[in-house]
């Protein structure tokens, strides 16, 4: 099969590669229809590797690079192993893509995210960027006949708004601020809306993102590079600042200005991954009593379960997220190479592998 094949740091290769073995007992072999580029495939792109193990082989997947790069897929049953009973050649669905072992002290607490052989497809092992990959059952979900494949594709960056948004305790009435407009960003904002928030602000530097932020009913948008941020929220919350403020810009600079936005004992979930030192004035944290967490990823049952019903039922946008369409052959110059080089233009480039050029 064709794939997009992770080799290392700016070298992802358009090559035939193995089709996925048959289907274990408990997987599906799934046709891609659509496959996201998720930031942190471009952080392995540019800074790899980061989490595709590279020296000696994943320990709950035995694999090592090079292997097929992405995560946020969707696609059809085209094959079941022989103890799948809850699904049907030809369903469409979006398979949650966290591995875990189900056996360590987070799994048997269901915080099967934090699991200590915590694997990805994708990035442990082979993903969704090729013509088929393998899944397990349970981790799937069924798409509504009424949704286009494309829709299915952002489940999984849905479900990691989906489980920020509940991380903050996003509550009726809150006033919420999003720090960053990109992809993840605008589906918090949806989410915080749908979760009761009375008005939710946009802090992105790039106009196209907070128009579309607008669209989908931010209250405001604040340009950083035109005003002071911290000083534009409190003016527009009366000195109040945030009840919640969700950093997603995932940089020194988004993640210093968060606790500067939320109000006394208010909290800030930190959403955005930067993997160095970063210099932040506690000061005001102390003296305001402000809560300060992390959200990563999501449960498949919990979080990504209910992205794909709000995807579905169509109170979750996706369509304005979406800015491109491509085949696997265009998947670097026009995809990664895009992304990286015209971050502004862009939110998800999909990629479908069954569409070559």
């Amino acid at each position: 099969m064709k794939a997009a094949v992770w080799h290392g740091r700016r070298d992802i290769r358009i090559e035939q590669f193995p089709d996925p073995p048959p289907p274990g007992g408990d997987e599906m072999r799934i046709r891609v229809d659509w496959c996201g580029i998720c930031g942190t495939d471009l952080e392995e792109y540019v800074n790899g590797p980061l989490y595709i193990p590279v020296d000696r082989p994943d320990e709950l997947t035995g694999r090592k690079a090079p292997l097929v790069i992405g995560h946020e897929l969707v696609g059809t049953v085209v094959e079941l192993g022989p103890n799948v009973t809850e699904f049907e050649l030809g369903d469409r669905v979006a398979p949650d893509t966290l591995l875990f072992c189900g056996e360590c002290w987070y799994c048997t607490r269901h915080l099967v995210h934090q699991c200590r052989k915590l694997a990805i497809l994708g990035l442990m092992t082979d993903g969704g960027c090729a013509e088929y990959v393998n899944a397990p059952a349970r981790m799937c979900y069924r798409l509504p006949a009424a949704i286009p494949s494309e829709t299915g594709a952002l489940a999984e960056p849905a479900a990691v708004a989906v489980r920020a948004v509940r991380t903050g305790g996003v509550k009726l009435g809150d006033t919420v601020v999003i720090v960053g407009g990109g992809n993840i960003g605008l589906l918090c904002l949806q989410v915080a809306l749908l979760s009761g928030a009375a008005k939710v602000y946009v802090i992105e530097p790039h106009e196209s993102r907070r128009r579309i932020a607008r669209s989908l009913r931010a209250e405001q948008t604040i340009d950083p590079t035109a005003v002071d941020s911290e000083e534009a929220l409190m003016d527009l919350t009366r000195g109040a600042g945030a009840d919640v403020v969700l950093e997603c810009g995932g940089n020194p600079a988004t993640m210093r200005l968060a606790p500067l936005l939320a109000r006394p004992q208010g909290t800030v979930v930190m959403i955005g991954l930067h993997n160095e030192p970063i210099g932040v004035n506690l000061f005001p944290v102390v003296c305001r009593e402000i809560t300060i967490k992390g959200s990563f990823s999501h449960i498949y049952d919990v979080d990504f379960a209910e992205a794909v019903l709000l995807l579905g039922t169509g109170k979750l946008i996706a369509e304005p997220l979406i800015t491109a369409r491509i085949g696997v052959d265009d998947a670097v110059e026009k995809g990664f190479e895009r992304l990286l080089h015209n971050k502004g233009e862009h939110l998800k480039i999909l990629i479908s592998p069954q569409n070559q050029s």
